[in-house]
């Protein structure tokens, strides 16, 4: 009874003793006493429960200690009972009951009473348990059910906004456009319904992504009278509808100027109609006052897609997606709704009879569950209180009785077929399952959801192992640290479900090649996981020098080639490897992983597709880029950085602004280039400080700048595509301005060509503040790789920097065409074009008569503090002089000769 802990034993004793005294109550009926009374002490029978077991063993006599034999016994006499003594009462005889006749009763009475107890709590907590279960599922069925509708619903409505904006576009496109322009402002009608209609009707065709979808163009007057009418559909001689021209003339009697519209005419399939007000003179929006005047655009097409999504939602639910001006009101019934434009919902409301079908056959299905779980659990209970209950109870009643009249002084350990056995059963089986669960739950915690393979907490695990095993060992492990190029872009195009088989593909073949190449070579299987995202590990227990990490980094290469094929379908992803050995590169897994990733960035920043080996060299560089983190956080602008200026000149050779570079001498580092320090700044956010100051010197220095050159000289600024999403930036450079008591258009703002790969809506507002606060603005190295043409035309500037890498290209291939075009274009948007990199006179030469407008580089000076520049002024303007007096004294002497040949 240990096993049940003291409270426990006690209760489960109170309870025999409880029991057994009612069945002695029962069974000391009068005329059938119980006990015998022996010399004034109370005993009881004997509580075996078979007699041939005392048959076999013989009984102690009360008196004398001598062992009876089977035959010795009276006739009539139970043999479990004691021999009583003479003169003693001995009430046994026939008619009273044995205490084995007590013992089956008491087992019968047990079990019915069980069995009428158990039946009906068993029956019930079945019935309580479905019904928890069927209210459970009800619920969630619910819930499944109007999230699988909602979905659905905006998926069409996504759908419907898709067609919608395509409407929209589809009619800007041909605002945007010369046919529609001319078609409008011909006053020849022949002429306009002929030639300009057909050219029209092209660009209409032109513009369709699909030639044969159903597309229609109207235009109206004023009294929504038609003008102008195509439709792409099998009918050559369609007209606008009746419906149609009832909703131009509403919206011609109303004040709204633009209007969406899903019109349903009776005996025709739906069409969204966008309707648009057009200035004929502007082709923008007219006045409200104006509208009178104004022409009505209005494009027409057909939701394909949206209609057929609506008849298979209707088939399934039995609904109709409606559209109405106003939201979905909340309701407890299964409904959705979703927004598709201004003042139009779709919205649907499915029948009761839906949702009861869903939940009825779970409903037949819980019930007859529970009835047939309670049956089988009553008949399996009832055996299993026969079996394990009665008999060992009746046993341990015996027991329990023989401890309280003092015939012994413990209870009989049970055997396994008794209750305590069981309990011991059950516990160790509870253990088991248990230990299965956790093994289940730490297999699920080690392997990726995804791939299924080892996750990055699990590599780290057996990672950690092999490597501290090398470094005891002296042996090599090498890990390589895989990275797909390219996989965003695939993931966006082509949706998340293609990345994940991507991934889940690449994760199968990178095992097997692995697998195949240790088989082989006879290696220890190598540990492979995918440690986040794209990124996957693989750590080969082998010796480097035997070959086995290269045959693997160009195995996995392999897998790319021609790009990487997904259930027959190829996209555009390679791999960059990045390798490290232990203990030659690192002595710890997180050491080793970081550098191997060091490696593999490596081979990206190399061109992709390709392995790096971890090397001294990218340490020291990584090392190196931490230290100027670090320093930069800790610096002082005045005590380490410095400005220099770098001249530019226009096509006479006049000096017209300076350039303010940074420089930057650390105590600690020595020089470090602007390469080096400005992107680890500006990714962690410590520019605005270097912005700033840089901002505050120039503009300080920028009295003498104009002093040496001229008042007219501008002042040249970079600031850092970070900095560019300031709000504080335009106000900043507005108070120093001030304070340096300098004109806004002395200072030209230089933006590296980056901040027009993805600028945004405070990018875009802080720019039009600058220009509006008068500040010139100008796009520096342009050509690098990242502005187009269409930039150009699109961002408003005052110069452009032709960067030092396009000028050599240009120069070297003489592409003065070429150069010559560039210039152009800039110059009709009305941009100067400055030359960078100018180191020779073949560029300068170049550049002059591409028509460049002014020109920077070392060929006109080298950049220099503000004394030098000083210095190199007044030399250039010594040299100036002497080659003018040299060209007069040349010119002098030109014209004597010419008047000596006169004569």
């Amino acid at each position: 009874m240990a096993i049940f802990g003291p409270r426990g034993r006690d209760a489960f004793l109170a309870r025999l003793r409880f029991g057994y005294r009612r069945f002695a109550a029962q069974a000391a009926r009068p005329g059938v006493p119980r006990f015998h009374r022996v010399a004034g002490k109370r005993r009881r029978q004997c509580p075996c429960l078979d007699h041939a077991d005392h048959e076999q063993r013989g009984v102690e006599a009360s008196a004398g200690g001598d062992a009876l034999r089977p035959g010795d016994l009276p006739a009539g006499r139970d043999p479990c009972e004691k021999p009583v003594p003479a003169g003693t009462f001995d009430p046994v005889g026939p008619s009273a009951p044995t205490h084995h006749q007590h013992i089956g009763e008491f087992s019968v009475t047990l079990s019915k009473r069980a069995l009428f107890l158990i039946f009906p709590v068993v029956l019930l907590g079945y019935l309580l348990a479905a019904l928890s279960v069927y209210f459970a599922q009800e619920r969630s069925i619910q819930a499944l059910e109007k999230a699988k509708l909602s979905q659905r619903l905006e998926h069409a409505g996504a759908v419907f906004q898709n067609e919608v904006q395509r409407s929209k576009s589809f009619l800007n496109a041909l605002l945007n456009g010369n046919v529609l322009r001319q078609f409008v402002a011909e006053t020849d009608e022949r002429y306009r319904v002929t030639a300009l209609g057909a050219r029209l009707q092209e660009s209409i065709k032109s513009l369709s992504e699909d030639p044969i979808a159903y597309i229609s163009f109207a235009i109206l007057n004023s009294k929504a009278e038609p003008e102008y009418y195509y439709e792409n559909s099998w009918d050559p001689f369609a007209e606008i509808d009746e419906p149609q021209r009832d909703l131009a003339r509403k919206l011609t009697a109303g004040k709204r100027l633009s209007d969406l519209t899903y019109l349903e005419p009776t005996g025709d399939r739906p069409r969204i109609v966008f309707s648009l007000f057009v200035d004929p003179v502007t082709f923008g929006r007219p006045m409200p006052s104006n509208k009178a005047n104004a022409l009505l655009m209005q494009i027409a097409v057909l939701p394909d897609r949206f209609l057929a999504m609506q008849a298979a939602l209707k088939k399934e639910y039995g609904a109709d997606i409606v559209l109405q001006p106003w939201p979905l009101a909340v309701t407890d019934k299964l409904s959705a709704g979703t927004p598709l434009g201004t003042q139009l919902y779709a919205t649907i409301v499915v029948p009761d009879a839906y949702f009861e079908a869903q939940v009825m056959r779970r409903k037949v299905l819980l019930a007859c569950g529970a009835l047939a779980m309670s049956l089988i659990s009553i008949f399996l209970i009832v055996l299993l209180i026969r079996r394990f209950i009665t008999g060992p109870i009746a046993s341990l009643d015996a027991d329990v009785t023989a401890v309280m009249n003092g015939e012994r002084d413990d209870i009989r350990d049970m055997d396994e077929a008794g209750e305590i056995g069981r309990l011991t059963h059950n516990i160790r089986e509870l253990h088991s399952q248990s230990a299965h669960s956790l093994r289940l739950v730490q297999q699920n915690s080690w392997t990726d959801t995804l791939t299924g393979i080892n996750n990055r907490g699990r590599f780290n695990a057996l990672a950690a192992g092999v490597v501290e095993k090398a470094v005891a060992s002296g042996e090599k492990c090498s890990l390589l640290f895989i990275d797909i190029d390219n996989f965003k872009f695939v993931n966006d195009k082509h949706g998340h479900d293609v990345g994940d088989d991507l991934l889940k593909t690449l994760a199968v073949r990178i095992g097997q090649t692995v697998a195949a190449i240790t088989r082989r070579r006879r290696l220890e299987p190598a540990i492979l996981a995918r440690l986040s995202g794209d990124e996957f590990a693989v750590l080969v227990r082998s010796n480097p020098g035997e070959g086995t990490v290269r045959e693997i980094s160009n195995a996995i290469l392999a897998l790319f080639d021609g790009g990487f094929e997904v259930s027959g379908k190829s996209y555009p992803v390679t791999a960059s490897i990045g390798v490290a050995i232990c203990p030659d590169d690192a002595t710890n897994i997180a050491e080793l992983i970081s550098n191997a990733d060091a490696a593999m960035y490596q081979a990206k920043s190399g061109g992709r597709n390709r392995s790096s080996r971890f090397s001294r060299a990218l340490h020291d560089k990584r090392t190196r880029l931490r230290q100027i983190q670090e320093e930069l956080r800790g610096l002082d602008p005045d005590e380490q950085f410095r400005l220099v200026y770098m001249p530019i000149v226009n096509v006479r050779g006049q000096v017209t602004g300076c350039e303010a570079l940074l420089r930057w001498h650390s105590p600690v580092l020595g020089a470090v280039t602007p390469d080096e320090f400005v992107p680890i700044a500006e990714s962690s956010g410590l520019f605005t400080k270097i912005d700033w100051w840089v901002i505050n010197k120039a503009m300080s220095d920028c009295r003498q700048l104009k002093a040496l050159f001229g008042q007219d000289t501008v002042l040249a600024i970079n600031i850092s595509s970070a900095e560019l999403h300031s709000h504080a930036l335009g106000d900043y450079l507005s108070d120093c301005a001030a304070r340096h008591q300098l004109e806004p258009r002395s200072i030209d703002i230089e933006l590296t060509e980056t901040f027009a790969v993805k600028i945004s809506d405070q990018l875009r507002q802080n720019i039009k503040e600058l220009r509006h606060k008068g500040f010139r603005l100008s796009i520096d190295d342009f050509g690098a790789g990242y502005t187009s043409i269409q930039q150009i035309i699109d961002y408003a500037a005052d110069t452009i920097k032709l960067d030092r890498a396009l000028v050599t290209n240009l120069t070297a291939s003489h592409s003065l065409s070429v150069l010559k075009a560039v210039v152009a274009l800039c110059h009709a948007k009305d941009m100067a074009v400055i030359g960078e990199g100018v180191d020779t006179p073949e560029k300068l030469a170049m550049l002059t008569a591409a028509g460049c407008d002014r020109f920077q580089g070392y060929l006109i000076s080298k950049p220099l503090s503000l004394d030098d520049l000083a210095i190199w002024a007044l030399t250039r303007t010594a040299q100036h002089v002497k080659d003018r007096s040299a060209d007069e004294r040349s010119g002098s002497a030109r014209r004597s000769s010419s008047r000596e040949a006169h004569r």
